[in-house]
């Protein structure tokens, strides 16, 4: 066989080989690909399904009135009624417990765990920022027998399922990148897709949540009463001067020792009052927006041309506690607490967005 004989061989099979890649859709614009030059998308990320985190519960998405749902016997006017949406997120079906907690503490202070990509604290800075302060239970309140309290509350196996207090804003919010970072470390190495972070809910889905799907609930229950049919106290709180116990519990209960609400979240009423994101100001509400609404003061947040670090940032509690009087327990009741500060009455759960448009079946 003679070379141009040859040479026209090579030429229509490189011709014939061209024309089958043009048809497989292996040819392409100067990226390459087997988009056959249409805009298709970035294959690969396929698969991706939003599921119920371990311990959460669904809020479905909504509208509500927000705002006080009875009388303002204390006249604060910092509550008026506002209609507003909140998208679907999901929620701690009950407050973070003091062994819950302790898993993150151990993390970094008995395991010495690192995350790749995650903050790493050492020893000394975690416990300073963010272990359970304990001597809050002799500090809070004047002329009390607080030490038997204070030295069992956060390590004893007694109280494991007891919500954790003396926990300030921070380390609630430092809590939750943590859990964030801890589950999706293990769905990164399983193959799995990274899910949404874990946060503190904001003050208007804390109060959706609240109310459980009842729009004008005076408390999670649903209904104006503080006790049931039976006479039993439906909540943790103080139902008397001087009575603490009549609810069955001289300080925190264990989590889930009360009924839910129709959300399946328990304690949003009583127990431990509970950290919000939002900044609080009293004239907030008629402010923020009517869409998933959240409070950030301009003057406590150091990215604001208006910031000074002179204002003490304080952000929004809810809930009531053990130590309240059943006022605080309503569902529009606002209060706050500075953000640096930790209390024997306060701890958090936290709560997540829910991605994309749910298809109603998980609520």
């Amino acid at each position: 066989m003679n070379k141009s004989v040859v040479s026209k061989v090579v030429l229509i099979l490189a011709g014939g080989l061209a024309s089958a890649c043009g048809l497989l859709g292996l040819g392409g614009g100067k990226g390459g690909g087997n988009d056959q030059g249409e805009l298709v998308g970035v294959p690969g990320r396929e698969g991706w399904v939003m599921t119920i985190p371990y311990g959460m519960v669904p809020i479905p998405a909504g509208t509500f009135h927000m705002g006080q749902a009875d009388e303002d016997p204390a006249s604060t006017q910092i509550n008026f009624n506002k209609q507003v949406t909140i998208g679907s997120f999901f929620m701690d079906d009950t407050e973070i417990t003091n062994n819950e907690y302790r898993q993150f503490t151990n993390f970094f202070l008995v395991d010495n765990g690192t995350i790749e990509g995650f903050e790493t604290v050492d020893a000394e800075t975690f416990r300073q920022k963010y272990y359970p302060d304990t001597t809050v239970w002799v500090r809070d309140f004047a002329h009390h027998m607080g030490d038997p309290i204070q030295d069992y509350y956060y390590w004893h196996p007694g109280y494991d399922d007891y919500p954790v207090v003396g926990v300030n804003w921070d380390a609630a919010v430092f809590f939750g990148q943590w859990r964030t970072a801890y589950l999706n470390d293990y769905r990164k190495s399983v193959g799995d897709f990274e899910m949404p972070a874990f946060r503190l809910p904001s003050e208007a889905e804390w109060e959706y949540a609240a109310r459980g799907d009842r729009p004008m609930a005076k408390y999670p229950w649903g209904n104006p009463y503080i006790r049931n049919s039976k006479g039993c106290m439906l909540a943790n709180f103080k139902p008397g001067r001087g009575n603490f116990y009549d609810d069955g519990f001289a300080y925190t209960s264990p989590v889930m020792a009360y009924f839910p609400n129709d959300y399946g979240l328990y304690d949003m009423a009583g127990n431990v009052s509970e950290w919000c994101l939002d900044d609080f100001n009293p004239a907030s509400v008629p402010t923020v927006w009517d869409l998933n609404p959240q409070y950030i003061d301009p003057r406590t947040n150091p990215e604001s041309n208006r910031y000074n670090p002179k204002v003490p940032p304080k952000k929004v509690v809810r809930g009531g506690s053990w130590k309240d009087v059943a006022y605080y327990l309503e569902t529009g009741t606002r209060t706050y607490e500075f953000k640096d500060s930790t209390r024997a009455y306060i701890g958090f759960r936290c709560a997540m967005t829910h991605l994309g448009r749910s298809s109603g079946q998980e609520f």
